[in-house]
């Protein structure tokens, strides 16, 4: 009898080994962990591919880049998830087309009304000499067709948002969105008006500055997309914008500014900052503008 009832508990043992081992078979299956039937594959079907990595962009040292660097200037305040869209994809964008380019974040920190304008000219006094042209860009501006042309503009400013391709703005005296000047031609329309606080209207007077200093604005040619050549990040639900006209501005803003500009700029620079955004190299510069309350009283927001 002891040899009988010694032999039965390693049978058992082996019986509960077994049934362990199934269940777990059983379980891993089910979670796709394990191995399935019809080729290794799991019971839902092939798993898609991955995709492609984006290939490698042209490095900068290649001939074919030309002589020009563009300087990319950014007017910002507070739109930081446009900021982290702009970035990458404009890097992109001018890397396939092989423009030399530098991007510069205009960060307004002060606590007057947002200033586009002075902006554009505070980044073109610290762009530097190793660029030879710039590009005054909306953030919330990506241009969708690679046709466009963001090269050097040497025969005077290029409008690459013109009034048929933008998705908003079509009157045919519109220069805002994204407009090219070389620093040369910038410099002969003294920048631009520092005299507007708040949104809209420093590109119409901008135009003005244009055609008195003698230069004509080119637009692009053979663009077959329309209002799709553009995507418009900007959402007024969630982003209102400043268009509060305070006493004598509502007269102002009509009126061309003969003595201001590049000549009377007033600024600080707090702080210039290296930034990578998804691999992507841009340059912050943190701005406190100046205002004379006296000249400009609507630069606040009482």
């Amino acid at each position: 009898l002891l040899p009988g009832r010694f032999s039965v508990f390693p049978l058992f043992f082996l019986a509960l080994l077994l049934g362990f081992a199934s269940l777990l078979w059983l379980q891993l299956s089910c979670s796709g962990e394990g191995p399935a039937p019809g080729g290794g594959q799991s019971r839902g079907g092939p798993r898609p591919p991955r995709p492609p990595p984006a290939p490698p962009l042209p490095a900068e040292d290649e001939p074919s880049w030309g002589p020009h660097r563009l300087a990319l200037l950014v007017p910002f305040r507070e739109r930081f998830e446009e900021l982290l869209a702009f970035v990458p994809y404009m890097h992109r964008f001018l890397s396939k087309k092989r423009i030399r380019h530098h991007i510069f974040i205009l960060n307004q920190v002060d606590h007057f009304r947002f200033n586009r304008a002075s902006l554009i000219n505070v980044g073109f006094l610290e762009s530097g000499n190793d660029t030879d042209y710039i590009a005054m860009h909306d953030v919330d501006l990506l241009p969708l067709n690679e046709q466009l042309d963001y090269g050097f503009p040497e025969a005077g400013p290029f409008h690459v948002a013109s009034p048929e391709l933008h998705p908003l703005y079509h009157y045919k005296t519109y220069v805002g969105g994204i407009l090219l000047l070389t620093k040369q031609h910038y410099e002969m329309c003294n920048g631009m008006s520092n005299r507007f606080w708040g949104w809209g209207r420093e590109d119409d007077e901008f135009y003005r500055r244009i055609k008195g200093a003698g230069l004509q604005v080119r637009r692009p040619s053979g663009i077959t997309t329309g209002y799709e050549t553009f995507q418009h990040l900007h959402d007024p639900a969630w982003r209102k914008r400043d268009q509060k006209r305070i006493a004598a501005q509502k007269q102002e803003q009509f009126k061309v500014d003969h003595e201001g500009g590049l000549n009377n700029m007033r600024y600080r620079i707090e702080s210039r900052t290296a930034l990578s955004v998804a691999g992507a190299p841009c340059t912050v510069l943190n701005i406190f503008l100046d205002c004379d309350t006296s000249e400009t009283p609507w630069c606040t927001f009482g």
